[in-house]
């Protein structure tokens, strides 16, 4: 059975349920009809793995040398690997926000005022993956980080996430709090900042002093027993959730999303033993930057690394490296151990599976660290699909998270009520389609002092920053992102181009108001 099969027989199970596009008047895609005399099969499952801030590059299959991600390879192995994705927004709440509710971020509000990204909650008018599957039938549950910020579920039947983990650890939390370090809802202290708005960060005062220069440490091999990881806490309850609620007469939608590559950068030890600093080689064009082609919030990442000042001297860059593919290989493993389980209960040949990071890591490109960067190294993300009875293959068109709701969707021929984004489905179904999708979108920080708005289209990804000089770089000439072409004269028609799409899309309110 191909991938258009599985689909159209899903789908006629979901329809037999009274589920179909046609019952309801304001679904915009239309769920396929069930073919006459074909067998019916279950509606299928939907596994969503995801991990935090997972560089696409670091991958056995995307050919890095040192990343140890056999689990990731094999999936890769299976699935439509796009190779070219980009997030919506190089920070975890807002590319999160969008990833589960298919809208942009400026489209987003937050108790009735505009949604500005990280530190802030969505407002749950915004109907999210959750909502739609849990409408159409199924049993959804989200397990790990999702960075909500708040106390909604969004959508969610079942849900655990930080301040679960921090039950399940109890007293051993302040083990936890002494890697991350500082205050950081990313990595889920606190979860909920509203929480301990009145008595600040829980933990303060109590974290044990490392030395660290600023927020973020270099990295250590964890103190932590590899079974109070988060990572192994999240893997228990996904299997858990799999065990408990699969082959029942209901499907299920389940998202297990591991923290790890993201900080702390502390792997259990069995794995921050697998890679040493002296074998890491950084990266090509660490401390290569030409600084003054560059906007200056970018120059300043560059000369001061505010988040790790460590981080300018080589020793420490080899030891960041080092524990970064330590956290990747950690994550590695716990997918795993989520794919065993799913092939032991029987689960494999009636789910799609689908793998993704909300955004990358810089990890020393350009002598840049972590996230916040429309460069591919940030921007750029990992994403696979494994459908049952589609054939394995890889796709280089370049695709947005914005888009992932949508295509879920319309792969299980569940009806989307609402996406900015459209479907991709055609790229899972045949990655070498010719079919345009169209260009790639993303914004960072709006309202704020680094806000800025990407395009990428026609190999030529273009940067409007509102306080700074943009970018624009010749993607197929210059993939490393060296040279910014944006003040050149003779690239002034492709500048022009791209911005008048760019502020097609979205026109930010400050071009107005100067």
């Amino acid at each position: 059975m191909n991938r258009r099969e599985f689909i159209s027989t899903s789908a006629g199970t979901l329809g037999a349920l009274g589920l179909s596009a046609k019952s309801r008047g304001e679904e915009k895609t239309v769920v396929s009809e069930e073919r006459a005399g074909a067998p019916r099969k279950a509606p299928p499952n939907v596994l969503i793995l995801m991990t935090d801030q997972h560089r696409r590059t670091c991958m056995g299959a995307a050919g890095d040398a040192v990343a140890i991600t056999p689990n990731l390879d094999k999936l890769a192995a299976e699935s439509i690997r796009f190779s070219d994705a980009y997030c919506t927004n190089p920070v975890c709440s807002p590319s999160r926000a969008t990833i589960m509710t298919g809208l942009w971020t400026h489209n987003l509000t937050f108790r009735g005022k505009e949604y500005q990204g990280s530190g802030m909650p969505y407002s749950p008018k915004h109907k999210t993956i959750g909502d739609e599957f849990a409408r159409a039938g199924y049993m959804t549950a989200l397990i790990g980080k999702m960075h909500m910020i708040d106390a909604q579920t969004h959508g969610f039947n079942y849900h655990l996430e930080f301040n679960d983990y921090f039950e399940y650890l109890g007293p051993k939390t302040i083990m936890y709090a002494d890697e991350v370090g500082h205050s950081d809802s990313g990595a889920g202290q606190p979860q909920i900042p509203e929480l301990c708005k009145t008595e600040g960060y829980p933990w303060k005062g109590d974290i044990k002093k490392d030395g660290r220069l600023g927020p973020v440490a270099v990295g250590n091999p964890s103190k932590m027993e590899l079974e109070d990881h988060f990572e192994s806490f999240v893997t228990r309850e996904s299997i858990n959730f799999l065990e408990q609620y699969a082959n029942q007469d209901q499907p299920f939608l389940l998202v297990a999303s591991l923290l790890k590559p993201h900080e702390p950068f502390m792997p259990a030890k069995q794995f921050a033993e697998m890679f040493q600093a002296d074998k890491m080689t950084p990266s090509k064009t660490w401390g290569k930057a030409d600084l003054k082609t560059l906007p200056e919030s970018v120059v300043h990442s560059i000369e001061k690394c505010p988040f790790t000042p460590e981080l300018l001297h080589a020793s420490a860059v080899r030891e960041r490296m080092a524990y970064y593919y330590g956290n990747l290989a950690q994550s590695d493993a716990c997918i795993g151990e989520i794919l065993a389980a799913l092939t032991r209960l029987g689960l494999d040949q009636n789910t799609i599976v689908v793998y993704t990071s909300d955004h990358g890591e810089m990890l020393g490109d350009l002598g840049l660290w972590g996230k916040l960067q429309f460069y591919d190294g940030s921007c750029g993300v990992p994403l696979m699909f494994r459908v049952p009875g589609g054939a394995p293959g890889v796709c280089k068109q370049p695709v947005s998270l914005v888009s992932l709701k949508a295509t879920i969707e319309e792969l299980c021929g569940v009806p989307v009520t609402q996406s900015d984004g459209e479907s991709f489905a055609y790229l899972v179904d045949e990655p070498r389609s010719h079919k345009e999708y169209g260009p790639v979108f993303a914004e960072y920080d709006l309202g704020g002092k680094n806000a800025k708005y990407m395009i990428l289209d026609g190999g030529y990804k273009y940067t409007l920053w509102l306080h700074f000089k943009d970018e624009l770089y010749d993607m197929r000439n210059d993939p490393e992102e060296m040279h910014n072409l944006a003040e050149k004269p003779e690239y002034s028609h492709i500048v022009e181009r791209l911005k008048q799409r760019l502020l097609t899309w979205h026109r930010p309110k400050e071009l107005d108001q100067a």
